[in-house]
């Protein structure tokens, strides 16, 4: 059988990344793990595939952009980020929505990188955090960053830029409890997504923090849509253990809770209080104004298409983190006395 470049990292002990960049001859890899890779690939008798390598060192100016994510304020505000980078940097852009959960993502990607010879893919969750994803792209040698969530990345794992969705979430929870809510819901995003994760433990976190107890029925699974938001208020109002205020896992399911609120009557934020994150245009457009979380998407954006480039450059590069910060407006007020 033909020895691919997973059996030459499976032999290093090392991962497909790294192989690769030891083939095509990239900086910032230390002698000994080139070392170990060239050992194996000798020992193996392993043949990189020139098309491949090929690819990697294209003289291509084009960066794809590639995502899956039904928030088109999110999308936007990336796709402003990177262009800014691209134009600054002489980059063109190609954006290629996608279906992560497609059967031939893998497959699907790989041709389109090869196929519109991209100098380098911006990749977003839940696509940025899928290994089979990145597998795939590392094996035909691929340059890509990824955004995701979480506060720090392995030193293997290549080019990132993090938000610390975590962190913003539990000052987002802390803010609540400050107002002495105690019966705190959680209307939560796509599971496929690690924001979604992080944001339930920060709001986790934050509860514990305080000796508060964590209900079940308070926690909602949905997903990143208004209508998630307004079916999980909906069912969280009618609950036994009615809530005083909601974390919504981002502003456009806040919007839907608000909405689901307004239709049984009450008051936001004087008999509930509803926040969001991310800081989107729909904080701002409704009534009234969200209380949520600023995530300066475009900024993310724009620091990530500069690491890739740069990266391809072979000047010196770094991951990022990004610490979303809570912003105060008017759908938060303080528990009102039974």
């Amino acid at each position: 059988m033909k020895v691919t470049i997973n059996d030459v990292a499976k032999y290093a002990g090392v991962s497909i990344k790294t192989v690769s960049r030891v083939t095509n001859n990239e900086p910032s890899v230390k002698q000994a793990t080139i070392d170990k890779v060239n050992a194996a690939i000798k020992e193996l008798n392993y043949q990189p595939n020139l098309a491949a390598r090929n690819l990697a060192a294209t003289s291509s100016y084009v960066i794809g952009f590639v995502y899956d994510n039904p928030n088109a304020y999110y999308i936007i505000d990336m796709q402003n980020g990177i262009l800014s980078a691209c134009r600054d940097k002489g980059y063109e852009l190609l954006i290629h929505p996608c279906d992560a959960k497609a059967e031939g993502i893998c497959e699907q990607l790989t041709t389109m990188v090869k196929h519109a010879r991209l100098a380098g893919l911006v990749l977003t969750p839940p696509l940025s955090e899928d290994p089979k994803v990145l597998s795939a792209l590392d094996a035909i040698g691929a340059n890509y960053v990824r955004i995701m969530a979480g506060d720090r990345v392995k030193a293997d794992s290549g080019l990132a830029v993090l938000v610390n969705d975590r962190s913003g979430a539990v000052a987002i929870t802390q803010h609540l409890i400050d107002l002495g809510h105690r019966q705190i819901a959680f209307l939560s995003g796509d599971y496929q997504h690690q924001s979604t994760k992080e944001r339930l433990e920060g709001y986790r976190q934050a509860l514990r923090d305080n000796g508060l107890d964590e209900s079940s029925d308070l926690i909602v699974e949905g997903e990143y849509s208004f209508e998630s938001g307004v079916e999980g208020a909906k069912k969280l109002l009618k609950g036994a253990n009615r809530p005083s205020a909601i974390v919504a896992c981002n502003d456009e399911i806040a919007a839907g809770a608000l909405f689901a609120a307004r239709l049984e009557g009450m008051d936001i934020p004087t008999e509930l209080s509803i926040v969001g994150f991310e800081d989107s245009p729909f904080s701002r457009q409704t009534w009234p104004k969200l209380t949520t979380v600023h995530q300066p998407n475009g900024k993310i954006a724009q620091i990530a298409t500069e690491l890739l480039i740069a990266n391809r450059r072979e000047q010196s590069v770094r991951s990022e983190i990004f610490t979303p910060e809570p912003v105060i407006r008017d759908s938060s007020a303080r528990v009102q006395a039974s």
